[in-house]
């Protein structure tokens, strides 16, 4: 069983300073309304309505944090025992790329986006999340750039890919990893960016996501067994 099937809904923020004092690592989850974002999120954890998909796609404009380990409880709680229990947060961001989201609204969207992005400290990695029919929007590109200047990973999966055949998903794939291989620092050095093609109703990607994922957090350390002790070292 995945360490991820015991994520638990843990708070909702629209402000930053409502954050989870936390200093577990934090996954966050980023994609367009329509990219199948809540569907990745729920299949990874082995439930069917933690991420909620909003049935007008774009409304859903917090900050939704789901927490492994620990006693589940909710960041007003103020109980910082039961925090440091948690082993890791999945941070669902709200959707992004719909019109219909009034003005105000999606300019505090942006700002809150942004903002945490770049400088959440327990931020470790990003998970992007994109059609792999429709890969690297102006605004999948836009959160790129807000992050790549961190240095830390972004994964990339490249949804429904089992509306494409063979051919069409390889090429798909050897695209997406071109524009991420794009990014190099002052040095020239690429970045930690990775894609792979996944499909929910398929299960498509599942294991190499999941595995992914829990490397990003550390989580895949904590299920290693510990190392046989030296025998030169036991007494005789």
């Amino acid at each position: 069983m995945s360490r991820l099937w015991q994520a638990r809904f843990f708070t909702t923020v629209n402000h930053l300073r409502d954050l989870p004092a936390s200093e577990a690592p934090e996954i966050a989850f980023a994609g367009r309304s329509n990219a199948g974002k809540s569907t990745a999120i729920n299949i990874l954890c082995n439930q069917n309505r933690l991420a909620f998909a909003s049935r007008t796609p774009g409304r859903t404009q917090h900050i939704n944090y789901f927490s492994i380990g620990g006693a589940h409880v909710g960041q007003h709680r103020h109980d910082p025992v039961r925090r440091e229990e948690i082993r890791a947060m999945l941070v669902d961001l709200p959707g992004y790329g719909y019109a219909e989201v009034s003005g105000d609204a999606k300019n505090h969207w942006q700002r809150l986006l942004g903002d945490y992005v770049q400088r959440r400290r327990q931020l470790v990695a990003l998970v992007l999340i994109m059609d792999a029919r429709r890969p690297f929007t102006e605004l999948d590109v836009q959160m790129l750039e807000w992050f790549a200047p961190t240095g830390k990973p972004i994964h990339c999966l490249l949804t429904k890919a089992d509306k494409l055949n063979r051919n069409e998903a390889r090429q798909a794939l050897a695209y997406a990893q071109s524009i991420l291989d794009s990014y190099v620092d002052e040095e020239g050095n690429g970045f930690p960016f990775t894609a792979q093609l996944f499909s929910a109703p398929k299960r498509v990607g599942l294991e190499q996501a999941d595995a992914m994922i829990l490397e990003l957090l550390g989580l895949d350390q904590a299920d290693r067994p510990a190392e046989p002790a030296n025998s030169e070292d036991e007494p005789a």
